[in-house]
């Protein structure tokens, strides 16, 4: 009987009509906010190419995304640069982007795009949150084969885990693995499923759309995933303090 009322509530909450309705006006909130990255080529017969997905912050002209996801070489003559798509489907605009700051540590980059502002999303001021905290991250899994359509994840925080994990066998530690060797730090595992379009996407806090973390499908997995012959394909993210620090180091107010 002692694990009968805990049960009661859990269901209660799980099917709580004012929690799902929570998390509708939070995406809603959200979504305006979420960008494609890649690459524009006006001369190309596929102008645009989707690597990841960013967020806007500040004052509506700065997008942050995964610093691997902007880590493609730009063929001049093609003229091609570095963008981000903005709006919802076959009627995404490209919007020219400049390479502002990037932390490879942390895998974060910064970009200012031209143009008109558009609406930003609020960091949270924690450096971390707990265990079992409730988040969600919209984004670009499978990029924009039908037009750009953001896509919703929900999961909690599994656990906050450090960048490394412990190896038998030196010739297990690859050269990214000894880097962050030196100088390991904390990231988020999440209990939800992201794709490499992903990288980039702002994950947030469910009640109120403030920003705690930054997905990162690629770059952390490769850190602590390395020594398992089969990836488990679970999904880390960057905590937001350490885009506190990127923007405040380029004196960029959040």
């Amino acid at each position: 009987m002692k694990y009968l009322l805990p049960l009661l509530i859990f269901i209660g909450l799980l099917f709580n009509p004012v929690a799902k309705a929570n998390l509708v006006d939070t995406v809603s909130l959200v979504t305006p906010s979420v960008v494609g990255i890649g690459v524009y080529t006006p001369t190309g017969r596929q102008k645009n190419q989707l690597n990841g997905t960013g967020f806007v912050v500040g004052d509506g002209t700065y997008i942050v995304t995964n610093n691997h996801v902007i880590n493609t070489e730009l063929d001049e003559s093609l003229l091609q640069k570095l963008a981000v798509f903005t709006g919802k489907g076959r009627a995404a605009k490209v919007r020219i982007a400049t390479l502002i700051a990037t932390d490879k540590e942390h895998d974060l980059a910064i970009l200012k795009i031209e143009g008109k502002a558009l609406p930003a999303l609020t960091l949270a001021k924690n450096d971390f949150i707990k265990e079992g905290s409730s988040i969600a991250f919209t984004g670009f899994p499978i990029g924009a084969v039908l037009g750009l359509y953001p896509v919703t994840h929900r999961g909690i925080i599994a656990a906050v885990t450090p960048t490394i994990i412990p190896v038998d066998d030196s010739r297990q530690l690859s050269i990214a693995m000894l880097k962050r060797l030196r100088d390991p730090y904390l990231v988020y595992q999440l209990d939800a499923t992201a794709y490499p379009g992903n990288s980039g996407s702002a994950m947030y806090d469910v009640k109120n759309g403030e920003v705690v973390g930054v997905i990162n499908k690629v770059f952390v997995q490769q850190s602590k995933e390395t020594v398992i012959s089969k990836p488990s394909g679970i999904t880390y993210a960057i905590p937001v303090k350490y885009l506190h620090q990127l923007l405040k180091k380029h004196n960029i107010k959040s």
